[in-house]
């Protein structure tokens, strides 16, 4: 991590777990638990039935609340979907974009991404942009030309004076929801080189302002090594997250 030009941000993503009656229980637990927040930003993104609740418990705290999906489109005749707009409406800061099983299972492609990344930009939110390998790429060698590819088209069309409110998740496939989890050293060796891909793309100056996280297996066993390298600012958490002590430990680890 490095404070001093970028924030750390610990996000828990519950995918499509627990119930909307057990958010005000998970809330008041972390917020005792997570109640010395002190050098990063947390953030807790719920399935969309449970937002409105999560925004309320958490108001009044340093923990903020993102979404894990969004349209592209503002408004209109799109039954089923949700609106950058309607989810700032609601009090939500972070929306997650492009996670590997938004692409793996619902066909959502690279243009895909980058259009709902800017749908969130202009409604004034934060996306966090998911991107990583899969096992047989990793295998091939081939991790820095897909994981270059995700981000540069991710980002097409966004402007430089945007990209600073843009968080990359580097999440390796293979590493989510398995257990397996990238050495501290390989997870930094890619975060750097996404660094590199922005700074080639925008300037060094906002290269070191982007929040670079990683996803895929962190927990409270590991998280500590992981945050200690210098080009990971954080984590995008999955299962850890749906246990409030297990997210508070991760937390406790950012505050290092």
């Amino acid at each position: 991590m490095n404070k001093k030009y970028r924030k750390t941000i610990i996000a828990g993503n519950w995918k499509m777990n627990l119930l909307p009656s057990d958010v005000k229980p998970y809330t008041d637990e972390l917020r005792q638990l997570a109640g010395k927040v002190r050098h990063c930003e947390v953030v807790v993104c719920t399935p969309f039935v449970m937002l409105p609740q999560a925004v309320k418990a958490f108001r009044d705290s340093r923990i903020s609340v993102g979404a894990q999906n969004v349209s592209d489109k503002d408004s209109g005749a799109f039954t089923g979907e949700v609106s950058a707009s309607q989810l700032r409406d609601l009090g939500v800061k972070y929306v997650i974009v492009g996670h590997s099983e938004r692409r793996a299972y619902y066909g959502e492609t690279d243009e895909i991404v980058c259009a709902k990344v800017k749908a969130v930009l202009n409604a004034g939110l934060y996306p966090i942009i998911c991107v990583g390998e899969t096992s047989a790429q990793r295998e091939q060698g081939v991790t820095d030309e897909v994981v270059s590819m995700q981000v540069k088209l991710a980002l097409s069309g966004v402007p430089a004076e945007k990209v600073r409110h843009i968080v990359i998740a580097y999440e390796p496939i293979w590493a989510i929801g398995t257990g397996k989890t990238a050495t501290p050293e390989d997870a930094a060796d890619v975060c750097t080189k996404i660094r590199a891909i922005i700074r080639a793309l925008y300037g060094a100056r906002t290269a070191r302002a982007v929040t670079i996280q990683y996803g895929g297996s962190m927990n409270p066993k590991n998280a500590y090594d992981l945050l200690a390298m210098h080009d990971i600012d954080g984590g995008l958490i999955g299962g850890a997250s749906l246990k409030p002590a297990d997210f508070a430990a991760i937390i406790d680890a950012a505050n290092q």
